[in-house]
């Protein structure tokens, strides 16, 4: 079980998936490692009948100094291994590891203990008081599907309990935040002996959560509820346009709704983590000759369209190459989602 999920909620396998791009989708895949981090990592075995996924890779070049970015699913299948040998090269050439939370925060038992005093509510007011009467009918009937209690889920905030409707959904499709690349790479860097660092905290990102507005709270929970009577759609064209290489598509289905409806929301869960982590990369890459190559691996959308990692970095004057194998769908350099975005 996820730590940081109230047990309850995920004891039964919640069913569904949207049918719509949904910014909730969106805060979901920004945000996964706080509901995803405490699952153990998972041994895959090769499977030769599919081939490897299309990586979002990028290599950012000062001289002779390179930072490999590559984008992240946080849950991810069996099948999605193993990964390509461009993938393979980049780690090996890498002499250390960052993450969006470094590891020895994200397997720390009070990462699920923060998160869920986080998710509960504190000043006696319930989740009903908060909804309309149609969300709460939502609410209701979708519980009563799967045998939950109304009662036990108005005791958490609307964001908690809307996240983890979207997280749900996710495994119920055979999903696995055990084989998320994040956790893959930190086994890999922890047998290498490499060492392994993170870009920010887990309360930076709790807060993030935390600091929604109640609007945007409510908007998430009744788009996460919405969503869950659907065919799995989105999840499989948001797994399958990664497994592409597609940022183009990512970024369309990931985004642009969140930032034309909810802007402010955009600039905090995205733009500004991005802008706070460009100088720290820059320094990684100024530090290169002397204490080796890095791999930064962090969800996919912060490396996507003209306020992702990857252009920031490439207009402070850094020569920048999507690494890809030639012929594939996504060998170019994801500058369609940066002309998306500047439409």
């Amino acid at each position: 079980m996820m730590r940081g999920l109230p047990a309850a909620v995920l004891r039964r396998a919640w069913a569904g998936d949207g049918r719509r791009p949904g910014w909730a989708v969106a805060w979901m895949c920004l945000l996964l490692w706080l509901v995803a981090a405490g699952a153990p990592a998972v041994a895959w075995a090769e499977n030769a009948a599919h081939r490897p996924p299309v990586p979002l890779l990028w290599k950012v070049s000062k001289g002779d100094a390179h930072l490999y970015l590559l984008g992240s699913f946080h849950l991810l299948k069996p099948d999605d291994y193993p990964l390509s040998p461009e993938v393979d090269r980049a780690f090996a050439d890498a002499r250390r590891l960052v993450f969006e939370l470094a590891p020895d925060e994200v397997d720390s038992p009070d990462l699920g203990r923060k998160m869920m005093q986080a998710g509960l509510r504190k000043d006696g007011s319930s989740l009903r008081q908060e909804l309309d009467a149609p969300t709460w009918q939502k609410l209701q009937a979708y519980a009563a599907r799967r045998g939950l209690s109304p009662e036990l889920l108005q005791t958490y905030q609307a964001w908690f309990v809307g996240l983890t409707i979207s997280i749900a959904a996710m495994t119920s499709q055979g999903m696995d935040p055990a084989l998320g690349l994040d956790r893959h790479f930190m086994q890999l860097a922890l047998k290498a002996g490499k060492p392994a660092i993170g870009l920010e905290r887990a309360d930076e990102q709790i807060a993030l959560l935390a600091g929604m507005s109640p609007e945007e709270q409510r908007q998430m929970l009744a788009e996460a509820l919405d969503d869950a009577d659907g065919d799995a759609g989105q999840t499989r064209r948001l797994h399958d346009a990664w497994r592409r290489g597609d940022a183009d598509v990512l970024w369309k289905e990931m985004a642009q709704d969140m930032r034309r409806q909810y802007p402010a929301l955009y600039r905090r869960i995205n733009v500004e983590r991005n802008d706070r982590w460009v100088p720290r990369l820059e320094r990684m890459l100024q530090a290169a000759p002397s204490r080796g190559n890095a791999m930064v691996v962090v969800g996919a959308l912060h490396l996507l369209g003209e306020d992702g990692v990857v252009e920031k970095l490439r207009a402070r004057g850094y020569a920048v190459e999507r690494v890809a194998p030639q012929g594939s769908e996504g060998s170019g350099d994801g500058e369609r989602a940066a002309a998306r975005q500047r439409r």
